[in-house]
This record gives C-alpha cells, structure tokens and sequence, in this order.
C-alpha cells in the first residue's frame, strides 16, 4: 500500500479516520479518566492512598509491553494485532464500568494498559506502511499528532462535566461505541501484512527487555532500589542477547541508527520533561493559586488549540528544513517556553505569563511529538516499521509514567511547595537545552564530521549516512 507524495486516494482517507480515530479516542479517555481519578476511586472504595494505582495499573503494562507488541505486529500481523487490541480495549471498558471493587476496577486498568500497548504501535506502523516515506508520510503523522493533542485537551475540557452529569463510568463507557465502530470498518478498508519470511519470536529477547522495563518503571513509580537494579540487569541481558541472536527482537544495527536512536532520545525528553511540567503547573495552578480544577482545565485546554495548530503544520515544516531542525527547534522552544514559569510568585496575574507561556510551549512539544516519530520511523523497511514505531510509542509510554515521578521528586526536596516546584522547572528547563544540543549533534550527517581517516572509512561512513539520514 504505497501512495504518491501529493494524493491521498478515498480508501486512504477512511484508513486515517479508522486509525487516526483510534488515537484520538484513547488520548481523550486517557485524559478523562485523569480528571475523573476522585471519583472513580470513591464509586468502587478505594482509599485516596490508591488513587496513583489507577495511573500506575494502566501504565506498566501500556509502557512495558509496546515494543514487544511493536515487534509482534511485524512479525504476525498488524491489522490482526490492531484489531485484538481494539476487542481487549472493549471489554477492559466494559469490565471498568460495571466494577464494583477496586480490584476490579484495577483489573480493567491493566487490560487498557495492554490494548494500548498492542493498538499504538500497530496503528501507527500501518500509517507508515500505507504512506510512503516523504511529505505526504509526513503530513499523516502530523495530523496523527493534532489529534492526540486535541484528544488531551478535550478530555481535560470535557471530562469533568461529563462525569459530573452522567458518572464515573462514563470515563469507561465512553470507548465501547468508538470501538465497535472501528472494529466493523477496519477489516474493509485495512489489508493485512505480509512478512514474506516467517521470522521465530526471540523470546529470551522478549522477556528480558519485557522485564527489565517493567522492573525499572516501577523502580521509578515506587521509588524502589532493588527492582531499579534487577531492571538493569534485565536490560543489559537483553543486549548480550540481541547481539548473539540469529533472530533478535531488535537488531543492534536499528538500536544504533542515529536516527533510531536521537529520535527516541529526543521524545523521551520531549514527554518526560512536558508531562511533569503539566503536573507541577496543576499543583501551582490549584494549590498555590487557588484555582478550581474545571478553571485549571480550562488554562491547560485554551493553549491546547496551539498544539492542534502544530500537529497540522508540523509536516510542512518538516518538508521545507528537514527533521533535524524541525526537532531540535521545537525542543527548544519548548524549554526556552517553560523558562517563565520558573519565575512566576504566587499572585494570580502570574496567568498573565503562564497562559502565553503554554501556548508557545504547546506548539513546541507537538512539534517535536511530530518530529521524533517521523526521525525514529525513517529510513527503515515496511518490514521493521512494527519494531520502529514500537520503539517510538514505547519512549512516549516510559516518559508519560516516569516524568512525574522524577520531577515530583526534586520538588520534593524542598520544603515550600512553591520553591520546590521553581526547582523542578529549572531542572526541567536545563535537561531540555542540554538535550537541543545532543540532538543537534546526534543527528549532524556524517559528512559534517571531518576527520584524518582514510578514503574508503570516508566512503564507508557516507554510505551509513545514507541509509540513516533523512
């Protein structure tokens, strides 16, 4: 399925409403489900101690498990895996809102976590099957990130009166319809995938790199030591494994690619530094200023509009200066824009920064949201697109969980809520502006790069540039 770099053919358009669709719905049940935590809690017993065990249920398994289900989608099918996830993401919604209990109501958590982690990395990998690599690829992917952003920011717009007129179980109900919906549409408008060799599963590979992730996530989560060093130990497995495998879950050779490997780097930045911002700004907003949680909303949703606007534009950036100035600049723009918060006091005219503040910075991150995916998915075969977009979606899935945890943790350090929070925002603007430099760098052609060595190591290095560039 390949198309030219202008057209975008009827069928192709329903292809991006099924798949597209199913981005946006899990972004804004996602961000529902976040403004509805208090109340969900309360509807099945559970203690304000368990509400993060909501998040966390949900995130393990949606971080831990999307480059394992990135790789099965190459290897059994792409439609088949979207499909599969689409059906667990039904009952796992069904099964949240007729919970009574809380493990019930966790249960239903840790299913929606693994259809995440199964539908993201499938849909994504049959948008860059079906659009050939160049504008019109580029363009998909920035309309993909548009909608989840407009999927965040109506979720937090509308989560609240949705719950507050209906129920808690809304923030479940609410993805049955979509998802019976895309189910019926899917198998007439989506081919399945072909690998024309059977490939074994790598499963030492699988479960080290399954482990090892889950292991050091929770390390993160729950601040726990001895699990951070099984999870190293895990991980560093499952290199010497990858290196010996006939048939490696993930070729070395991918892991190396600079583009494969700035690109993941930049969008673990991108979304761990973004994320806890957003939280530390929430804790500002209503803690230190006083503001009602559907005021707050409404702060974070009004700039939101700018990230729809860069989702939309971002590809026609990306075509006219190239990935790596498009990535490095968005990152830049947004630490340079959450600069200002570190500065704001604790009078309300601080909104008349903050608001300014977010929209520049909105604009940033989805740009660089569009950026990374189109850095970490070029240059590779349809065949590895599964494993490439598997890598991307799980960097997007770690950062989400681990962001909060870590900035939450320098702020902590300090005993004024107020003080600790401007911490946590100079340490998140400082990681970001280092990182627009490693980037700029990591991604600087080789040709670039003068050297004494020898003609045929210059010949060498420029055919690797090649390859890997964009």
């Amino acid at each position: 399925m390949t198309t030219s770099p202008s057209l975008i053919t009827g069928r192709q358009r329903v292809i991006l409403l099924v798949l597209l669709g199913a981005g946006f719905m899990l972004s804004v049940d996602f961000s529902i489900l976040n403004v509805a935590l208090p109340e969900v809690g309360a509807g099945v017993g559970m203690g304000l101690t368990g509400l993060p065990w909501i998040t966390s249920a949900y995130a393990l398994p949606a971080a831990g498990f999307t480059l394992l289900f990135g790789r099965l989608a190459d290897l059994f099918g792409r439609r088949r895996l979207f499909m599969s996830g689409m059906i667990l993401l039904t009952v796992a919604s069904l099964l949240g809102g007729f919970a009574t209990t809380p493990d019930m109501l966790l249960t239903a958590r840790v299913l929606q976590g693994f259809a995440t982690a199964m539908t993201i990395p499938a849909s994504l990998s049959l948008l860059t099957t079906t659009f050939t690599e160049g504008a019109t690829r580029d363009r998909v992917l920035g309309f993909n990130g548009a909608l989840l952003s407009a999927g965040f920011t109506i979720g937090a717009l509308v989560g609240g009166s949705l719950v507050s007129l209906l129920s808690w179980q809304a923030a479940f109900f609410i993805n049955v319809p979509v998802a019976l919906l895309i189910l019926l549409l899917t198998p007439f408008v989506i081919s399945e995938s072909r690998l024309q060799d059977r490939v074994k599963l790598d499963l030492p590979g699988a479960v080290t790199v399954t482990g090892g992730l889950l292991a050091v996530i929770y390390a993160v989560i729950e601040r726990n030591l001895p699990s951070a060093v099984i999870g190293v130990l895990l991980l560093a497995a499952f290199w010497m494994i990858e290196l010996r495998s006939p048939a490696p879950l993930v070729p070395v050779r991918i892991l190396k690619r600079p583009t494969v490997k700035w690109g993941n780097y930049a969008g673990f930045v991108v979304f761990t530094m973004e994320t806890a911002m957003i939280f530390l700004t929430t804790l500002y907003l209503q803690q230190t200023l006083g503001f009602s949680p559907l005021v707050t909303g409404l702060i974070f949703g009004v700039p939101g509009l700018a990230a729809v606007a860069a989702g939309v534009i971002a590809g026609r950036f990306i075509g006219r200066f190239g990935t790596r100035k498009v990535l490095t600049l968005g990152l830049a723009v947004q630490g340079l824009a959450t600069l200002p918060l570190v500065f704001l006091g604790a009078d309300r005219m601080a909104l008349v920064v903050l608001i300014p503040a977010l929209f520049i910075g909105f604009f940033g991150h989805v740009t660089c949201i569009v950026a990374y995916t189109v850095t970490g998915t070029s240059g590779l075969p349809d065949e590895e697109q599964g494993l490439a977009t598997g890598l991307t979606s799980m960097t997007q899935q770690v950062a989400i969980t681990v962001g909060i945890p870590i900035l939450s943790a320098v702020a902590a350090t300090r005993s004024v809520e107020l003080t600790g929070i401007h911490l946590a925002l100079s340490v998140n603007v400082a990681v970001t502006l280092l990182s627009v430099v490693l980037v700029w760098f990591g991604l600087r052609p080789r040709g670039e790069r003068r050297t004494a060595a020898a003609v045929p190591a210059w010949k060498e290095a420029e055919k690797e540039v090649a390859a890997a560039s964009d």
